[in-house]
């Protein structure tokens, strides 16, 4: 069935129908989800949430947009969810020089912290960069030897890739591989072994063709477990169950 490693569903946009969308899952071929926090405040969301659902996860982290609310309080704070039942990763975390919300020097401090606690817990990591690859590398090579996670909603080249599958980590792929415009993202998905790829939606984001610009959720990543098989000429469900094994694998989950 397809795992989802990496969503929202605390997100505001849920609000309506949240778990009448969360509870027809199932129906719809998806059997695991990781609901993944983003703000200091999510943290709590998520960890409360997954204790609804028996087919959800939850991977505690603060955005790279949101280190500014940081402090060593608060993560001692987050540290405490991690002895939750069902917190299985650290994330999302990482670098974005798109937005620019945060300084670089803060947005890196915390980056590391985040990687130090997931060390410390001997939990996977979940990693946003976008626009900061060189950076994102450079303290990865650093900090995160010997750790394993995703790099989620992968962007940059297939050359970068295949470094980081080196590393131990799976490339997260989502609906932006079904953009017409998504040449690099393709490339990569070609070059890389099924072994190294995990599924992901970033839901409510970033929804594939033929949904692009909706709202997105779990189940439309059968589009993108679609894209990838055409890409490689394989079946959509042999995607399906190898990114289901890796993500299981990843996660510790039997």
């Amino acid at each position: 069935m397809i795992f989802d490693t990496h969503a929202h569903y605390d997100d505001e946009q849920f609000s309506n129908d949240r778990d009448e969308l969360l509870r027809s899952m199932a129906g719809k071929g998806v059997g695991t989800i990781v609901n993944v926090s983003a703000s200091l405040d999510s943290c709590e969301r998520v960890a409360d949430m997954v204790q609804d659902y028996p087919f959800m996860y939850a991977a505690v982290g603060v955005h790279p947009d949101e280190t500014g609310s940081l402090d060593d309080e608060s993560l001692t704070r987050m540290k405490e969810l991690f002895t939750r039942d069902k917190v299985i990763a650290v994330g999302e975390i990482g670098l974005d020089y798109y937005w620019d919300n945060e300084s670089h020097d803060l947005q890196k401090k915390w980056f590391v912290r985040q990687l130090e606690l997931a060390r410390e817990l001997d939990l996977p990591v979940l990693i946003h960069s976008r626009e900061a690859a060189a950076d994102t590398m450079d303290i990865m090579k650093e900090h995160a030897r010997g750790l394993k996670g995703v790099i989620h909603c992968y962007s940059y080249s297939k050359e970068m890739a295949k470094e980081y599958v080196k590393m131990g980590f799976y490339i997260g792929v989502g609906g932006v591989v079904t953009f017409k415009n998504a040449r690099k993202l393709k490339e990569t998905v070609e070059e890389l072994p099924l072994t190294s790829i995990v599924l992901e939606t970033d839901c409510p984001y970033l929804a594939p063709e033929p949904y692009r610009g909706k709202r997105n959720n779990s189940a439309y990543i059968q589009y993108v477990a679609a894209e990838i098989a055409r890409l490689k000429g394989i079946t959509c469900e042999e995607v399906i169950a190898k990114t289901e094994e890796n993500s299981k694998n990843l996660y510790g989950i039997s």
